[in-house]
């Protein structure tokens, strides 16, 4: 079976579209309304080109996934490693959460298939040249990476999945916030529930960005410790 990345691009004798045309529209429809509006029908309408033309570049709507998931790792630039595996590895994390939060849709797939296009492979080799600061172990490397992944791809999704509540009820935090403060203050003087009444009362709210960053250095403190 032949890969998308292995194939010579299909070069047509009169340019319509093209390869890059196609991954273009397909990332413009997926951040607009996400992956479940994108099809290649639509993406050929798009272009106003016919669905026929589509194919000739790409076999199916699996390997335009793939395409829009290396060209977006495309716009996360990574500078040479620095020596410092920590400052690295949390700027490697940091950019990860900020491309998937700028594609919503991204998170998804990179849940789901491994990333084998030239962006992808350069974003896991420069991954595992930080982390070479860490460890000589390249299976020990490789966990690493992996954890961090799994970290950041566990903490998008719930950010996701918050705003993806906010676009479905229309209300934002604080609004929600309000609506169920009634609820919220009967329990607390109910005295049923101490610990989360205390949580309500002492603790201070913290932005997703402050709860990534805390949980990602007690990662990083762990692997160092290791």
């Amino acid at each position: 079976m032949s890969l998308v990345w292995s194939r010579e691009p299909y070069s047509p004798k009169r340019r319509a579209i093209s390869v890059q045309s196609l991954v273009a529209a397909g990332i413009a429809i997926a951040d607009a309304e996400g992956l479940e509006a994108l099809s290649m029908r639509r993406v050929a309408a798009e272009l106003g080109s016919g669905t026929t033309s589509v194919y000739r570049h790409v076999k199916n709507r699996d390997e335009l996934l793939d395409l829009m998931v290396d060209a977006v790792k495309g716009e996360d630039p990574q500078r040479p490693p620095s020596g410092d595996w920590r400052a690295d590895l949390t700027q490697i994390a940091h950019g990860q959460r900020a491309l998937m939060l700028r594609h919503t849709w991204l998170a998804t797939l990179l849940g789901s298939r491994p990333a084998l296009g030239p962006h992808s492979l350069r974003h896991t080799d420069y991954a595992l040249a930080a982390a070479e600061s860490l460890t000589a172990d390249p299976t020990r490397a490789a966990n690493v990476i992996a954890l961090i992944g799994d970290y950041v791809l566990g903490a998008v999704s719930r950010e996701l999945a918050e705003l993806e509540t906010q676009r479905r009820t229309g209300q934002n935090e604080d609004e929600w916030r309000a609506s169920v403060a009634p609820y919220i203050r009967e329990v607390v003087e109910s005295g049923a529930y101490p610990h989360f009444a205390r949580g309500v009362v002492e603790a201070r709210d913290q932005s997703f960005t402050e709860q990534f960053t805390f949980g990602l250095e007690r990662i990083l403190d762990g692997v160092s410790a290791d």
